[in-house]
């Protein structure tokens, strides 16, 4: 047998074990914005928060490009990259900003616990995967785990601002599917870095509409809120990314995308440090459950 023949099972199982922990380092990026935006909506505007965020990444993501002097995207990207923007830069930041102003931060991290199952779902029905049945079972059990949880901690009740979380998950879910895909032909940072700047000259606009009021307060605003907004801005919505899109250009969004069920707990323990939340045995104890099914789903076949 040729060594041709031989190669790729070894290296198909290398790219997913880097494209987990490549997508484990954006997670543990991403699961302190729920806290930091907690800390920051308390005295900016939701809507400047998340819109300031993203226009604060597009000069990032600008300069990134002009130094890397990336080319243009095709025009096949432009579409996927608007669902990008849409999702991840507009969408999920705006929903969960105005969300924060009411919810705990802990109490939002667990129902963005469904995030990754949405993902996957949304990348099956697009027809970019098939994950087997085996992996959807473990999906739902570790989805069904986190919002057992949510249910819990929430009283057993949903309320509005828990629907917006889920609005929230559900335009995350189409960009982060649609950005993983994109990113195996484009690379991780030029995606996230092109949808950024795609979506300025729609975002800026939108900033002084909704969130205008804000700019004759900001010398009120305290250095606590500024250094979140700063982590958001510099982090969340931009070098999380790099992270989490070349995971799941390596891994595959479904599988890759099952590390998100970890965030909700990393982002528990974030808002215990930052914020004083309650951390207790229950909450280590899901943690840990969730923790076993992600490396159960890990050994379901997922074909792309």
């Amino acid at each position: 047998m040729s060594a041709s023949t031989t190669c790729p099972a070894p290296t198909m199982q290398l790219d997913e074990t880097r494209g987990m922990l490549l997508g484990l380092a954006g997670v543990a990026i991403f699961s302190l914005t729920l806290p930091f935006t907690r800390m920051a909506v308390a005295e900016l505007d939701p809507a400047f928060v998340a819109l300031g965020r993203a226009l604060g990444a597009a000069v990032l993501a600008a300069a990134w490009l002009a130094f890397k002097r990336v080319p243009l995207p095709p025009r096949s990207a432009l579409w996927p990259l608007a669902l990008v923007a849409a999702g991840c830069i507009v969408g999920f930041p705006l929903l969960t900003s105005i969300a924060l102003r009411t919810l705990p931060a802990s109490h939002g991290a667990l129902l963005v616990g469904v995030l990754p199952l949405m993902t996957a779902l949304y990348a099956a029905l697009r027809g970019y995967e098939r994950p087997s049945a085996g992996f959807w079972l473990m999906a739902l059990l570790g989805s069904g785990l986190v919002v057992a949880f949510a249910l819990a901690q929430g009283g057993g009740t949903l309320h509005l601002a828990d629907l917006l979380v889920f609005g929230a998950v559900a335009a995350a879910a189409v960009g982060y599917a649609e950005g993983g895909r994109l990113s195996r032909s484009m690379g991780g940072q030029e995606v996230i870095c092109w949808a950024l700047v795609l979506s300025a000259p729609a975002v800026l606009p939108l900033l002084l509409w909704l969130g205008g009021a804000q700019f004759a307060t900001l010398h009120r605003v305290g250095p606590l809120a500024w250094s979140a907004f700063a982590y958001v801005t510099v982090f969340s919505m931009f070098i999380g990314f790099f992270f989490w899109y070349r995971g799941l250009a390596l891994g595959g969004v479904a599988r890759v995308g099952q590390v998100q069920l970890l965030q909700p707990f990393l982002s528990l323990l974030g808002a215990a440090l930052l914020l004083g939340d309650a951390l207790t045995l229950v909450n280590c104890l899901f943690a840990l459950a969730v923790v076993g099914v992600v490396f159960a789903g890990r050994r379901m076949q997922v074909r792309h």
